[in-house]
């Protein structure tokens, strides 16, 4: 009867829809915050939402549609850029950089390609710091264009989470300054 029952729990927690993300499952069930603190592809971002004190907020109801940089993302921003954005006095500056990577409400991928096919190939997003970003596909994938005109590419789209849902992308997006 042990093993039996041991099967049933195991089966249960199989019947979540989990992406792997960085090495982990990411659990629709877990929030935002829970899920990326077990990805090893996003220790810089989790450590920069622990430096801007968003902790609290991307634990929140939301919904929010994230698009969430990897390590490798980062690590294309200037020498020091990182260490010079955690550093407490820059604290309202990555705050903005960090919300301008985040919209109210959950965005599918299907959701976003139907953004971008009415606005005729290109659709503007606002993200929760005010700023916009532009997503547009090439091919089946979707890219997100900052008000720079950097371009990241969605390589792991619709993580769902319990208060939203993550879009993985290779590239920090940065507001205007």
């Amino acid at each position: 009867m042990f093993i039996g029952q041991n099967l049933f729990s195991q089966d249960k927690m199989m019947k979540e829809d989990t992406k792997m993300v960085g090495g982990a499952a990411m659990y629709p069930s877990k929030n935002i915050v829970e899920n990326a603190v077990n990805s090893k592809d996003h220790t810089t971002l989790v450590a920069a939402v622990k430096a801007a004190d968003l902790v609290d907020v991307l634990m929140s109801e939301g919904p929010f549609t994230v698009f969430a940089p990897t390590n490798n993302a980062f690590d294309k921003l200037p020498k020091g850029t990182v260490e010079t954005l955690v550093m407490a006095d820059n604290k309202a500056t990555l705050q903005t950089i960090l919300k301008y990577h985040v919209v109210s409400g959950k965005w599918n991928a299907k959701d976003v390609a139907k953004l971008i096919k009415e606005g005729k190939g290109k659709a503007t997003i606002t993200t929760v710091s005010g700023g916009t970003l532009t997503a547009w596909m090439k091919g089946k994938d979707i890219y997100i264009t900052d008000e720079n005109g950097n371009s990241a590419k969605v390589t792991i789209a619709d993580v769902n989470q319990s208060n939203g849902v993550i879009h993985v992308i290779d590239t920090v997006l940065l507001p205007k300054s």
